[in-house]
C-alpha cells in the first residue's frame, strides 16, 4: 500500500495550479443523465471519484471517454437506471444519481450510501424532497428503489441547507410537472455551478446563490458543455500549508469563494493579495491564534476545517475550532497529536494550545481532508513523516505530492 513520505521544514515558493472542483464535477456528471445525447465537460480533475463516477456511469450505460482533464459522457445509451452497492458504498456522491435517473427513467434504484467514515449524514432530506414531488420510496435489501411516472412541482424546506439534497433536487425538479420551489437551499459555488449548467441545458431554475431557488419545469432538456470551476478546498489547503512556509501564488483560483479563509489568515497575521484569478499568499510573522466556527457557504468550510487545526497547532497563543456543520468530522486530531501537537476535544469543539515545533511521525489517513492536514501538517513538521492509507486523499487531490514538490517540498510517494 501506498505512502506519502515528507522530509518537513523545506521552505516552499512559487506558483501551483489549482485543479477543477471535485465537489462541483461529481454532480454535473450526474446531471448529463438527464439528456439523451451528449455532453463535454473540461478541467475534470484526475481524481479516485471521479473514476469512480466514470464507471458508475459506465455501468448505468453511458459510453465516458476521459483525456487529459477532458471528459465526454454520451447517455444516449444508458438503460440501467441502478447504482450498486459495491460502487456507492467507496463514494457518497454516487447518490447524485438518484434524482436524474428517476426524472429521466421514472424509476431507480440505488443503493444505500456510503464514503467517508465519519459523520452521520442522513437521506432523509433526499428522500422525503421526493417524495414531496410524487415519488414512490421503498427501501429493500440497502436499496432505495424510487418509483414516479413524471414528478409533479412541490414546495419543499429543508432543515438544513444540504449540498447533496438541493442538488438532487434540483436535477428531479428540472423536468417535473410544475413549479419546486425549494426553500433554505445550499448555496455553495458547487450547488451554483450545477444550477448554470442545467440552465445551459435548458432548465428554468431562478434565484441561482441565494437559498431560495424556484425550478419551473421543462419537458425535455438537450446536453451542454461547461468547464468545472476551481476547487476552493484544494485552494485553501495550498493556503494553509503558505502560511506556514513560505510565500505561494495559487492560479486558477475564484477568491470570493474563499473569502471567509481568506479573512480568517489575515487575521492569522499572514498578507495575502489577489487578482481575479489568482491569490498569493505570505506567512505571519507571528502567527495568531484564530478561533474559527465552520459553517455553510459563505462560511468557513467544514472540509478546510482539519487543515486550519493544523495550522493552529503551531500558532502563538490558544485556538478554539468548532464544526457546526458535521459534529464529528475530528478524526484527524489524535494523528495531529502524534506530531507533538496539544488538542483536547470536547464533543464538537477543539481546544487548541500552539506548540514551539511539530515533530514529524508516522500517522494515518482517515478520511478526505484529514489527509491533507496531516501533509501539512508533516511538511511543516522537523524531521520524517509518513502517511499511510492514502487512498484518501487520492480521492479529493489531483497530483498533491507533485505540486507540492513543485513549490519545493521533499515529498514523495513510496510503495510499501
Amino acid at each position: 500500500m501506498d505512502k506519502i513520505i515528507i522530509q518537513g521544514q523545506a521552505k516552499l515558493s512559487g506558483e501551483v495550479e489549482i485543479s477543477g472542483a471535485k465537489n462541483a464535477v461529481l454532480p454535473i456528471m450526474t446531471a448529463t443523465l438527464l439528456v439523451n445525447g451528449v455532453s463535454k465537460i473540461s478541467q475534470v480533475p484526475d481524481l479516485k471519484d471521479t473514476r469512480t463516477m466514470i464507471k458508475l456511469l459506465e455501468i448505468i450505460g453511458a459510453k465516458c471517454d476521459f483525456i487529459n482533464g477532458n471528459l465526454k459522457i454520451d447517455a444516449t445509451s444508458v438503460d440501467n437506471p441502478e447504482a450498486p452497492y459495491d460502487l456507492v458504498k467507496t463514494m457518497r456522491a454516487s447518490f447524485y444519481v438518484l434524482g436524474p435517473l428517476l426524472a429521466r427513467f421514472g424509476y431507480v434504484k440505488v443503493s444505500l450510501p456510503g464514503g467517508c467514515a465519519w459523520g452521520p449524514r442522513p437521506v432523509d432530506y433526499h428522500l422525503n424532497a421526493l417524495k414531496k414531488l410524487g415519488a414512490k420510496i421503498t427501501l429493500k435489501s440497502g436499496y432505495i428503489l424510487a418509483e414516479a411516472k413524471r414528478l409533479k412541482g412541490a414546495n419543499i424546506s429543508f432543515d438544513f441547507p444540504s449540498v447533496g439534497a438541493t442538488g438532487n433536487i434540483v436535477m428531479a425538479a428540472a423536468t417535473a410537472l410544475g413549479i419546486t420551489k425549494i426553500s433554505n437551499a445550499a448555496k455553495e459555488p458547487e450547488i451554483v455551478q450545477l444550477c448554470d449548467y442545467l440552465n445551459l441545458m435548458g432548465a428554468n431554475i431562478k434565484g441561482i446563490g441565494t437559498s431560495k431557488l424556484v425550478i419551473e419545469g421543462v419537458d425535455l432538456l438537450k446536453s451542454a458543455d461547461i468547464k468545472v470551476i476551481p476547487d476552493r478546498i484544494e485552494a485553501g489547503t495550498f493556503l494553509v500549508a503558505g502560511a506556514l512556509l513560505g510565500e505561494i501564488t495559487l492560479k486558477n483560483v475564484i477568491p470570493k469563494h474563499l473569502d471567509s479563509m481568506l479573512s480568517k489568515l489575515s487575521d492569522c497575521g499572514c498578507d495575502i493579495a489577489s487578482t481575479e484569478t489568482s491569490i498569493t499568499i505570505s506567512p505571519a510573522k507571528l502567527l495568531n491564534p484564530v478561533d474559527m466556527t465552520t459553517d455553510v457557504y459563505p462560511g468557513f468550510a467544514t472540509d478546510l476545517q482539519a487543515q486550519w487545526v493544523a495550522l493552529m497547532t503551531l500558532a502563538e497563543g490558544s485556538s478554539i475550532i468548532t464544526d457546526n456543520v458535521y459534529h464529528d468530522r475530528f478524526s484527524h486530531v489524535p494523528e495531529l497529536n502524534r506530531f507533538g501537537a496539544n488538542i483536547k476535544m470536547k464533543k464538537n469543539v477543539a481546544l487548541i494550545r500552539g506548540v514551539k515545533e511539530l515533530i514529524g511521525a508516522p500517522v494515518m489517513s482517515t478520511d478526505i481532508r484529514a489527509s491533507a492536514s496531516l501533509i501539512v501538517a508533516g511538511l511543516a513538521a522537523k524531521g520524517e513523516t509518513s502517511v499511510s492509507r492514502i487512498y484518501h486523499i487520492d480521492r479529493g487531490y489531483e497530483k498533491i505530492e507533485a505540486k507540492f514538490r513543485s513549490l519545493g517540498a521533499n515529498i514523495m510517494r513510496k510503495n510499501t
